[in-house]
């Protein structure tokens, strides 16, 4: 089977998003073929550039989102008429204005649905982005903003938009351009997509737009997975925003996921949180299968089959240190945890996330040293903090294993989750865990340790104290934990999973096209299953009659020797 990867800001690069899980699907799945269409987000992640690619990828073709290339496409008078009316049936429809039937037959009038209205001006746009070879000039241009500020003053406008000034109509218009790039991208022709059995959207967003247009343009079916919404990440990093800026993208990713939803054979959640999300967000039920992320545990056998290695009277967090993290509220919580149990150290484990992880990781220790002043035996010793600020990588924690395995009890402290993996890494320790109650935590423990409210210091404490002070109870959470991370978030489930998926998906679709050997026999896949296997097949099967089967009219495609991976693969 041939899948069609898509992806955004991660897989095939060093750094980004879903890049570890696409990684391991890869390469678990090596009988079977991936091209690789990977949108990158920055200078700096094309410069770190790609992690080594198994034999099984076959092609990787790259589009950056953080600079523009100029498609240099002149529309001439039709041309930009249709562009004027998609493009703003399509602002129309973010700004909540009724529908009109003379939006040049984009519109079936006021009682079409709004969704039809989004995806006949969508494809619209697509359509005339292929005939005149992109829009990426004319999603840039003046008149693009006059059509937003127009949709945007229209009658029946949402208050947001009617209030939208300049500036905001200017940043909301960059947004959509930069969302609708893949309109100008040339994946779509039976050489590039259309050569693939299955388009697997890694996220949603650009990356699924990139399967919505295969399928529009070659029907090749498309998968959607999601391990965070982007709808629910862009309320979350857009909360100080103007409502306009923060509303009609929000509409927009909305409409986009109900649609690349409302198209793909199936929709994976990796977690129940995410799956609530996506039906909010229209998705079918029948749709939505929960794959969670796969979990190497290997790194943390030798610690999850040896608890007994650990300080009884030592706490540790690990993570990324960020606001969201509420490192805060832990140091609080430990101060009062200090008054009960005053031999109990903290170990926070991590490295700031950019400039103001860097800053937030400044601010918690100074609160460190003013909660707990330097302890000193004696009046000419060197005083020690019971809080340690530590990143795994150094001599005395050279792996994630090791935080863990320094402490009784793994503490998360997050307000803002989404599937937790460092819960899962401590789980796979084998270790009693205290979280709050965020995100996919609860779906994750599943009783194997105590879940408390967030930014409730008072609970975190006492939680940790429980567990501090009952050594057998730790013992016992801490065994199931690991047998429940075993059984639910490893590599393999995860892969098998997938294949079951992609299997699934490929024999409910139609036969686009017909396949032949080199000795005229017809191949279920763009690449046989056979081919795969290390031995030499003597019966060969009787040729195809002349004609052939009915399905497969049409010129005869013919198998190519796999190729190497390219040579930008690094």
């Amino acid at each position: 089977m041939r899948i069609g990867l898509l992806t955004e800001g991660g897989y095939p690069y060093v750094s980004g998003d879903a890049r570890l899980w696409c990684d391991r699907l890869v390469h678990g799945l090596a009988q079977h073929e991936f091209d690789v269409y990977a949108l990158s987000r920055s200078q700096h992640q094309e410069d770190e550039g790609w992690i080594p690619l198994p034999p099984n990828v076959r092609r990787v073709r790259t589009a950056p989102l953080w600079m523009v290339e100029d498609d240099e496409a002149v529309l001439g008078r039709r041309a930009r008429r249709r562009f004027a009316e998609c493009f703003g049936e399509l602002a129309a429809v973010l700004c909540g204005t009724p529908g009109s039937a003379s939006a040049g037959g984009l519109s079936g009038g006021a009682s079409t649905p709004e969704a039809d209205r989004f995806a006949s001006a969508l494809y619209g746009l697509a359509e005339l982005a292929r005939e005149e070879g992109g829009l990426v000039g004319a999603l840039r241009s003046e008149a693009a903003v006059r059509t937003l500020e127009r949709a945007c003053r229209a009658p029946g406008a949402q208050r947001a938009a009617r209030e939208a000034r300049v500036p905001d109509l200017l940043a909301v218009a960059a947004h959509l351009e930069r969302a609708l790039r893949p309109l100008s991208l040339d994946w779509y022709e039976n050489e590039g997509l259309g050569a693939v059995d299955l388009c697997h959207a890694a996220s949603g967003g650009t990356a699924a737009l990139s399967g919505l247009l295969a399928r529009h343009f070659t029907g090749v079916p498309l998968m959607v997975t999601e391990y965070g919404v982007r709808l629910r990440t862009h309320y979350l990093t857009t909360p100080d925003a103007p409502p306009a800026v923060r509303s009609l993208p929000a509409a927009f990713q909305s409409r986009l996921a109900a649609e690349a939803y409302g198209q793909a054979e199936v929709v994976t959640a990796g977690n129940t949180h995410a799956r609530r999300w996506q039906e909010r967000c229209g998705a079918d039920r029948e749709k939505l299968r929960t794959v969670y992320p796969g979990m190497d545990a290997r790194p943390f056998t030798e610690v999850g089959e040896s608890p007994d290695g650990a300080d009884p009277d030592t706490l540790v967090w690990v993570g990324r240190v960020e606001p969201a993290r509420d490192l805060v509220s832990l140091l609080h919580a430990f101060a009062e945890i200090r008054k009960q149990e005053p031999r109990t150290r903290l170990r926070i484990v991590g490295a700031p996330a950019g400039p103001e992880g860097a800053a937030y990781l400044g601010h918690c220790r100074t609160l460190a040293a003013q909660l707990f002043p330097d302890e000193a035996e004696g009046p000419h010793a060197a005083g020690d903090n019971p809080v340690s600020f530590e990143e795994v990588g150094g001599p005395d924690l050279p792996a994630a294993a090791d935080a863990y395995a320094s402490g009784a009890v793994t503490v998360l402290s997050s307000v803002v989750e989404g599937f937790p993996l460092s819960l899962v890494e401590a789980m796979l320790c084998g270790r009693a865990t205290v979280s709050t109650d965020v995100g996919a935590v609860v779906e994750v423990i599943g009783g194997t340790g105590l879940v408390v409210p967030p930014r409730n210091p008072r609970a975190l404490a006492e939680a940790c104290v429980a567990l501090l002070r009952d050594p057998e109870r730790r013992a016992r959470l801490g065994a199931a934990a690991r047998a429940r991370a075993l059984e639910l978030f490893t590599v393999e489930q995860n892969i098998e999973a997938f294949h079951g998926i992609y299997l699934e998906i490929v024999s409910r679709a139609p036969v686009r096209r017909c396949l032949l050997d080199g000795a005229g026999e017809p191949l279920p896949f763009a690449v046989p299953a056979e081919a795969h296997v290390p031995v030499r097949w003597t019966a060969a099967s009787p040729r195809l009659t002349r004609g052939g089967p009915g399905w497969a009219a049409g010129s005869p495609v013919r198998a190519t020797t796999p190729a190497p991976a390219p040579e930008g693969a690094r």
